[in-house]
């Protein structure tokens, strides 16, 4: 039984340095039947404090999905993602890659680091909110999350 199926809201961090890009996953996100409680980390070094409960952070619970760019400010999504993959404690959490970068190079890293899927943004404003509610749909919906789907 999925999350969605038990009503319970899935956690899901956004991290993401463009304003715009944040504000329309959050359109995407908000409403409709499926329950989200969003978290956003600007840079890479703000989502591993988040991840790690550090600073501001203390005490807020984990997230089920990372949406993860890849061009971040501090510390490069690649850097992030090769942390939350070596942490025992994290690497269970999904990590979605969004990013403008369609670049093969890019693509075959981000899988060799371990992320569950790699996905480009698309250019167009609909196809964007699209793509995104396909993704939570996907996660919420139709996958069994560690910790999420226990009876």
């Amino acid at each position: 039984m999925s999350a969605f199926e038990k009503g319970r809201s899935i956690e899901i961090l956004i991290v993401e340095n463009n304003p715009a890009d944040v504000r329309l996953i959050q359109e995407a996100l908000v409403g409709g039947r499926m329950s989200t409680r969003l978290h956003v980390a600007r840079d890479g070094a703000e989502a591993l404090a988040f991840l790690h409960g550090e600073g501001k952070y203390t005490g807020v619970s984990g997230p089920d999905l990372i949406l993860l760019d890849l061009n971040l400010p501090k510390k490069d999504g690649r850097e992030v993602l090769v942390e939350i993959k070596e942490d025992e404690n994290l690497k269970h959490i999904p990590v979605v890659v969004l990013t403008t970068s369609s670049a093969e190079t890019d693509i075959l890293k981000a899988y060799n680091l371990h992320a569950n899927c790699y996905i480009t943004k698309p250019v167009d404003l609909g196809q964007f909110m699209d793509v995104v509610r396909s993704v939570a749909k996907f996660w919420i919906t139709i996958v069994n999350l560690p910790g999420v789907n226990e009876t």
